[in-house]
């Protein structure tokens, strides 16, 4: 565990985020730039610092006992291949972390060529080779049929969002990451960010304005945010006592990896098992894949792959299939 007292943690973030076993080497990181060439091994995607902005201000929670802090893009496959573990977390510790989620900029354009992709079709491969590595449905064709040119306004709604209402954002995330893995949706476009905003009931009118005002701002102090914590990819967990102790959970690790970091820190949490299953579940988050289902559920995907098959043949599930597998919505 680190103080976290004054500046010398930056420090020490950085000499962890550079030496640790579980981090990219350092050739990786000089070499890689373009971060949508996401290590698989490593199961992150690392980025280039950002210029310095204004810092932002994280706000507490007085009933959590821990503060997570943690940098994601919307287009980030490793995020992507997290979502079940991060969905756990929620469902079986709830109240007591405090969840501070920031925008990382895993890409401004494409002005740049390096690490192996240098153009959308690159990304197209690399998507459905990392799809079995997480065991996520992730569809590269989008990238082929409508490439993205930046992560930057996805992320930017995102904090358009986030003023509106914290919660609403997170759903709001979850169903743009939706649209571009699963649905091959360029989410640059108002046409689909405005579908996904009206399905999670924001203010369209507020969230435009915002974007073109606020929320650029707040994505601006994101950007620093990371740069001031020595991010060098996603996803990136920075796990916060009240003692302002800290571990770094960097990547798509499992979840048992992030649970001893958060027991190390507070061995008082609270874990509730999570007792849904079925209808159930999928009532309580809107959507799931069949990795998510597992994980949730703690079954086999075999045993989770019939229980979602038999509410397919009761008409309560909606399939969306990929080449690279599915996600299952309720019909109603």
């Amino acid at each position: 565990m680190i103080e976290l007292t004054d500046n010398k943690w930056i420090f020490l973030m950085n000499l962890i985020l550079l030496t640790s076993c579980s981090i990219i080497d350092r050739r990786k990181i000089n070499s890689m730039q373009n971060s949508l060439n996401c290590d698989t091994a490593q199961k992150v995607c690392v980025i280039n610092s950002s210029d310095p902005q204004e810092l932002s201000v994280i706000n507490n929670e007085v009933n959590a006992k821990i503060k997570l802090i943690y940098f994601t893009d919307p287009i980030c496959s490793s995020c992507w291949g997290i979502e079940p573990q991060l969905r756990k977390l929620k469902l079986e510790y709830g109240q007591q972390i405090e969840w501070n989620y920031h925008m990382g900029g895993l890409l401004p354009d494409w002005s740049y060529n390096s690490g192996g992709i240098s153009k959308p079709s690159d990304v197209a491969v690399h998507w459905d080779e990392v799809s079995p590595h997480y065991d996520m449905p992730i569809d590269g064709d989008v990238w082929l049929e409508d490439p993205l040119h930046s992560s930057y306004p996805p992320s930017i709604a995102f904090k358009a969002a986030q003023i509106q209402d914290p919660i609403k954002a997170l759903q709001f995330l979850r169903r743009i990451r939706e649209m571009v893995f699963i649905e091959k949706r360029n989410i640059t476009k108002w046409e689909h960010l405005d579908v996904a905003a009206k399905e999670c009931g924001l203010d369209l009118k507020k969230m435009h304005s915002d974007y073109e005002s606020e929320a650029e701002q707040l994505f601006k102090n994101d950007l620093t945010l990371a740069k001031q914590y020595g991010v060098r990819g996603f996803p990136t967990l920075f796990i916060v006592n009240s003692n302002n102790q800290t571990e770094l959970v960097y990547g798509a690790r499992p979840y048992s990896t992030i649970i001893q970091a958060i027991q190390r820190l507070d061995s008082s949490l609270h874990r509730k098992i999570n007792d849904k299953q079925g209808e159930e579940l999928f009532r309580y988050l809107g959507s799931l894949t069949l990795r998510e289902y597992s994980e949730l559920t703690e079954l086999s995907k075999a045993e989770s792959q019939n229980q979602i098959n038999q509410l397919m043949k009761e008409n309560k599930l909606i399939e969306y299939k990929t080449k690279n597998g599915s996600l299952w919505k309720l019909t109603h």
